[in-house]
């Protein structure tokens, strides 16, 4: 199947039905795949959420219309979904820095954002370390926070997570870690809607494990589940970042698989991050298309 041409089709969907309530679950269907993956893969290469994406193309096709046609405001808002105009007017004002009024006026000047359409880029060829595991069902124990995403240099929200944990709580930590990936591991999960920097994410750090959970620690129940693991080796964490990239960018939209709700897990050699062929692995769970 060519996913690239699934989510082009999915984007024409998109295209013909801006006026009408969207079904998300038409929409996944012609992409071929879930809707939360659909999200997912679209929120990552596009840099913003489809929710977002699709209130753009909105406004942007909107102002065509205000100004091209002698169509009342009012109704206008109505075909967009617009409850109100009030609030069709504080959304088109946010985009184009005017009123929906000041823009049937000669020479004002609005803004326009094009549908957009997939390509798959080819980079050099490189070669990407993984595999597939399948896992009963286990919990990953520990510490836990709302935290906001980072996607380049580092996370201070993660480094003061890090700095809570003392010496001897990554001891007790340890001795509950009983499956792979062994020690301590850092998980993500509950996604806001887009994987845009700054989007919120719950934040673990703790073990695997299929041990009874001490009344300290916090614990993320995971369900049986595949995995497809992907092993980044380099500088920390420049190296890590760009699989994380490539994953969503390249193997993703050719691998057969999607992405499922769950945790998306970190595993890293050591706490020294120095090393310049630091190795870390990336778990993420999937389906088969």
């Amino acid at each position: 199947m060519d996913t690239i041409k699934q989510m082009n089709l999915a984007m024409q969907y998109i295209e013909a039905h801006l006026m009408d309530e969207m079904d998300y679950k038409e929409l996944s269907k012609i992409a071929c795949c879930s809707e939360y993956h659909f999200r997912r893969v679209f929120s990552y290469l596009a840099g913003m959420p489809l929710s977002e994406y699709i209130r753009l193309r909105k406004l942007a096709v909107a102002a065509i219309l205000i100004k091209d046609s002698d169509e009342k405001i009012i109704d206008i808002a109505m075909r967009f979904g617009y409850e109100s105009p009030d609030a069709f007017t504080r959304a088109f004002q946010s985009m184009h820095h005017v009123t929906p009024t000041q823009a049937k006026k000669e020479n004002t000047h609005l803004k326009t954002f094009l549908p957009m359409t997939f390509q798959l880029k080819i980079q050099g060829g490189n070669i990407m370390d993984y595999r597939i595991e399948t896992k009963d069902a286990f919990k990953i124990v520990g510490i836990s926070k709302r935290i906001k995403l980072v996607y380049e240099g580092v996370n201070p929200q993660m480094d003061s997570m890090w700095a809570s944990l003392k010496p001897e709580d990554f001891v007790a930590l340890k001795k509950l870690s009983n499956i792979q990936p062994s020690g301590i591991i850092c998980a993500s999960t509950n996604f806001g809607e887009g994987r845009e920097e700054g989007a919120e994410l719950d934040q673990y750090i703790g073990v695997a494990t299929t041990m009874a959970v001490p009344e300290k620690w916090e614990a993320l129940v995971v369900e049986p589940s595949t995995w497809v693991v992907f092993t980044a080796c380099g500088e920390f964490p420049k190296a890590l970042q760009d699989v994380w990239a490539r994953i969503y960018s390249e193997w993703l939209p050719t691998s057969g698989y999607e992405v499922v709700p769950g945790p998306e897990i970190l595993w890293n050699e050591s706490p020294d991050t120095s090393k310049p062929d630091y190795k870390s692995e990336i778990w993420i769970p999937v389906v088969r298309k």
